[in-house]
């Protein structure tokens, strides 16, 4: 196996299944850890059809601490990216406890693991979240965090304070944390994209659903927020270029970095109607829509000041709205029931 292997907790998951692919073009050996709870084996197998090579993918949840010591013990690892975690909004309103004990307590279990193994560089899966509601705009990765409007979003926040203690008592730690903004868009051979358990919680899911007719229509929550037409405003990133963002932090690690903070996003807010009206454009399909009420958390505007990523990284986000509506469709059109109408599930 060539020295450098990556592990990817969640790598079977959408913004992990994408990174996989970007790293083997980048010739890193990759290994795959999941419990399959948000994803599919049918999606490890599209990526290795990608990539034409084999990936070695371990079916374990990282609460389960002897099996992550198990697959450890086959592997010489130089580097881990932490993707693995829950991730609904809504969900951990209702679940708090089951979001703390798995992303919290999953992260410290595999922290422990890489530390009995010598493995000190990671890269973290984190997000805006942590920002909570914006006191400036764009954000930067010197606005205040902590102020989490729900539970997911506190988790990725103890997390990266976790990590942030871990580097400052530790000196040999190499750690990244990446905060993205919204991922959207999908592989451009459309066998890899986002494919949401239940019910979409991000706009862009839904939309596509919409538009190959397993949804009957869009809900826009919030049409008077002081927006330019009302409804709110984010940063959308094409997950291609979040996974590149994800090799370049690999890369930053294997330097020697200590602990670092990035926003990955491409610093342009697009409000839900433009998002709707650049889908129709991509698609061909009209998205049948209705104004609702405010969602609850929900905030104005948020994006990102990317510039520290550009200049240390070096990354930047490449791929404009139109590629990220045209590739999330391509996916969508040619998958209408995401990978379970290719494994059952």
């Amino acid at each position: 196996m060539p020295e450098k292997c990556i592990l990817v907790t969640g790598g079977a998951g959408y913004v992990g299944s994408h990174s996989v692919i970007e790293l083997i073009a980048a010739e890193y050996s990759v290994v795959v850890l999941d419990n399959l709870v948000n994803a599919s084996m049918e999606s490890i197998r599209r990526v290795e059809e990608i990539v034409g090579k084999k990936i070695q993918t371990y079916n374990v949840d990282l609460l389960d601490k002897k099996a992550v010591e198990e697959v450890f013990g086959k592997h010489k690892f130089s580097a881990v990216i932490h993707f693995a975690g829950l991730k609904a909004v809504g969900e951990s309103c209702d679940l708090p406890l089951l979001y703390y004990k798995t992303n919290v307590g999953g992260t410290v279990n595999l922290l422990e693991v890489m530390k009995e193994n010598g493995v000190n560089n990671l890269v973290f899966s984190s997000s805006a979240t942590v920002y909570g509601t914006p006191q400036y705009l764009p954000l930067d990765e010197k606005h205040p965090i902590g102020g989490c409007t729900n539970p997911y979003g506190k988790t990725k926040y103890f997390i990266e304070e976790i990590l942030r203690d871990l580097s400052n008592a530790e000196k040999q730690w190499n750690i990244v944390i990446l905060r993205y903004f919204n991922p959207v868009g999908a592989h451009k051979s459309g066998k890899i994209g986002e494919d949401p358990q239940g019910p979409p919680n991000n706009l862009m899911p839904f939309v596509a659903q919409v538009a190959v007719g397993r949804r009957s229509e869009l809900k826009v929550y919030g049409s008077d927020y002081d927006t330019p037409d009302g409804t709110g405003v984010r940063d959308y990133i094409h997950v291609v270029d979040l996974a590149q963002g994800h090799v370049a932090a690999i890369k930053k690690v294997e330097e020697g970095c200590g602990s670092k903070t990035y926003n990955l996003g491409t610093g342009h807010g697009y409000s839900v109607l433009d998002m709707v009206k650049a889908f129709e454009k991509a698609s061909g399909k009209s998205i049948p829509y209705s104004k609702v009420e405010r969602r609850l958390g929900d905030i104005a505007s948020c994006y990102a000041d990317a510039a520290l990523a550009k200049t240390e990284l070096p990354w930047t986000a490449q791929k404009n709205l139109d590629e990220m509506c045209e590739d999330l469709w391509r996916w969508q059109s040619t998958n209408p029931n995401g990978f379970r109408s290719a494994d059952g599930k």
